[in-house]
């Protein structure tokens, strides 16, 4: 690995969390019947759940599949707190791919409760996660194509453009909410084309001109409790 490459990625080694934010793509929260946001909507996914490039996601019996969710990761260089849109870029350290892997089927019955989402994201192996992109070898970040597909069929292909909130929009608003420390990533939402995927699935996903990544999905054999 590069230098410059393996500095990168040391910084994701470094988070203390992940931040999502949901429904960032108009299209995305209509196919699931939710209204566009007038703020962002941001959960927490702990670092645990993440999987490298080449990992296995695994599915918890009894669960028969997760959704794919593909999404630009925004790896955060430096501490934050209270950042200004004006500076925020400077707080960037590097992009990466990532999957927000969700367990529909939780997610929705916690939703329906008024309950977290905390176990339908963020289960082991539920971030997967490519090597970091370095920040200088991306031009626009607002203006990159994330796709995925599922077997080689493909589900998934937007345009970071198409995001409600920008990234500097972003890091200040959670800025202002949570310190974010060097390695932190926020995960800035998935376009439209959700959908299952199966235990014996292969799923390849990647940013256009950048990175690519691939997983196996398999059934883990420990069950959900309760």
């Amino acid at each position: 690995m590069a230098a410059s490459a393996m500095a990168t990625q040391k910084l994701l080694n470094m988070g203390t969390k992940i931040i999502g934010v949901g429904r960032n793509y108009a299209a995305h929260a209509k196919e699931l019947g939710n209204a566009v946001p007038k703020e962002p909507v941001l959960f927490m996914k702990p670092t645990s759940s993440y999987l490298a490039n080449g990992g296995t996601i695994e599915i918890p019996h009894p669960l028969e599949s997760l959704h794919h969710e593909v999404e630009l990761a925004v790896v955060i260089g430096k501490k934050a707190r209270d950042v200004g849109e004006g500076a925020a870029m400077d707080y960037v350290g590097g992009y990466a791919l990532a999957l927000d892997m969700t367990a529909r089927e939780i997610q929705s019955k916690a939703k329906s409760a008024g309950l977290p989402w905390t176990v339908a994201k963020g289960l082991d192996t539920f971030t997967p996660i490519s090597a970091v992109v370095p920040k200088s070898l991306v031009a626009n970040p607002h203006d990159l194509e994330l796709w995925l597909k599922v077997n080689d069929e493909i589900k998934q292909k937007g345009s970071t453009k198409d995001m409600i909130f920008d990234i500097p929009f972003l890091i200040s608003h959670i800025s202002s909410l949570f310190t974010l420390y060097e390695g932190d990533v926020i995960l800035t939402g998935t376009p439209e084309g959700v959908g299952p995927v199966l235990v014996g699935d292969k799923v390849t996903a990647g940013i256009t001109g950048l990175i690519d990544a691939h997983f196996d999905v398999q059934r883990r054999l420990k069950p959900l409790v309760g």
